[in-house]
């Protein structure tokens, strides 16, 4: 019943009482719920139905309670229940959600400054922007990806029946004639045959070559590495600094806002950011504040970030109002990344167009030219 957020706060004996081994309609139903994650619309959704609440001068506990009845989502419900558990029990919401486990250390910050600040409502308004403004972004990149990744796999589909089905066929045929078979045509022939025999050996290898990869990447010097490489990729590397600069723009942004210091946002800001040598430069930075430094001469000096950002920062600084244009340097790059991947997904369709017209012309001309060969000489 705790799970499912319902609490017991009256019980009374009733006369038509339920015969045992006779459960009511559905009481007998079984469900199985493996663990879920928790999508970010949902918390996002659960905490500005929260700061309403809240807004509305609602006690924390009798909020929770209201909230846990709103919720759609079952594993949310149920953390939110525990939650208002705890709560009810003394601990502060903020501890309330670290023992839950299921919110990050952003969210609990901007919760904890919140609850210090009296301030509790506006923060879960931030929190609820922050988080829709990534589902956004998210989903805005995952529309744009869905037609190339849709086309890549159906041209995989259309290559593997050619080399599996139609071409054992053919060139079953073309052996069969004791004719001497073009340079060309022996090669598709071989590779056609070593991807039917050796099927299992590739999947082997390409699973082992990934499990590798992950493995190394999980490394602390692998993973600087790998994120150093990718950065200084062509196009790649563009779209994943932004996407970075993104990041840790909105989330300094929010926490700031939120009345974090800037210390404790750096800290949390180099673990958004999803990039070893960012998360670097922002270390760098906060290292640097201790020691009295401005935000931006570190970030400047580790020659990661562009001038455009840096400048943004310097006059944010002078200004005293660095969270709103840490806001918008997140807004400028969040527009840039869904500009680069348009750009370049409209680069990338007609490229796997191509790649898979070539893979079946040259199937069909290493079969067709012999064929025909082979018909001229019988005339």
């Amino acid at each position: 019943m705790r799970t499912d957020g319902i609490f017991l706060t009256e019980i009374e004996e009733t006369e038509a009482a339920v015969q045992a081994g006779a459960p009511e309609s559905g009481a007998s139903r079984l469900r199985f719920q493996l663990p879920s994650r928790i999508p970010n619309g949902e918390r996002a959704l659960a905490s500005r139905q929260l700061a309403t609440l809240i807004g509305a001068s609602i006690p924390l506990v009798e909020a929770l309670g209201a909230l846990v009845d709103q919720i759609e989502h079952a594993t949310l419900k149920a953390v939110f229940a525990q939650v208002r558990e705890k709560v009810n029990e003394g601990s502060s919401l903020a501890d309330a959600l670290t023992a839950s486990g299921k919110f990050d250390t952003l969210y609990v910050s901007m919760i904890r400054a919140g609850e210090a600040s009296g301030a509790l409502d506006t923060v879960l308004e931030r929190i609820a922007d922050y988080l829709e403004d990534q589902v956004r972004l998210t989903n805005k990149i995952t529309s744009i990806l869905v037609y190339p990744l849709v086309m890549l796999a159906f041209a995989g589909v259309v290559v593997t029946m050619l080399v599996t089905v139609v071409l054992p066929q053919i060139t079953g045929l073309l052996l069969s004639l004791g004719q001497e078979l073009p340079w060309y045509t022996r090669l598709v022939i071989s590779s056609s045959d070593f991807v039917r025999g050796w099927w299992w050996a590739i999947a082997v290898g390409a699973i082992a070559a990934v499990a590798g990869f992950r493995a190394i990447v999980r490394t602390e010097r692998g993973r600087a590495t790998a994120d150093r490489l990718t950065l200084q990729l062509p196009v790649v590397g563009r779209v994943a600094r932004v996407v970075s600069i993104a990041r840790i723009s909105r989330t300094l942004a929010s926490l700031l806002g939120g009345g974090v210091s800037i210390i404790k946002s750096l800290e949390i800001a180099r673990h958004v950011a999803n990039n070893a040598v960012m998360a670097e430069a922002i270390d760098k930075a906060r290292v640097s504040i201790l020691e009295g430094a401005s935000l931006a001469a570190p970030l400047r000096a580790s020659g990661e970030f562009p001038p455009m950002v840096i400048t943004m920062i310097e006059v944010g600084e002078r200004a005293g109002d660095l969270e709103a244009m840490l806001a918008k340097v997140a807004q400028t790059y969040d527009e840039q990344v869904e500009t680069t991947i348009s750009r370049l997904t409209s680069l990338l369709e007609p490229l796997l167009i191509l790649i898979m017209v070539g893979i079946v012309l040259t199937i069909i001309m290493a079969t067709l030219i012999p064929l025909l060969e082979i018909t001229n000489s019988l005339h």
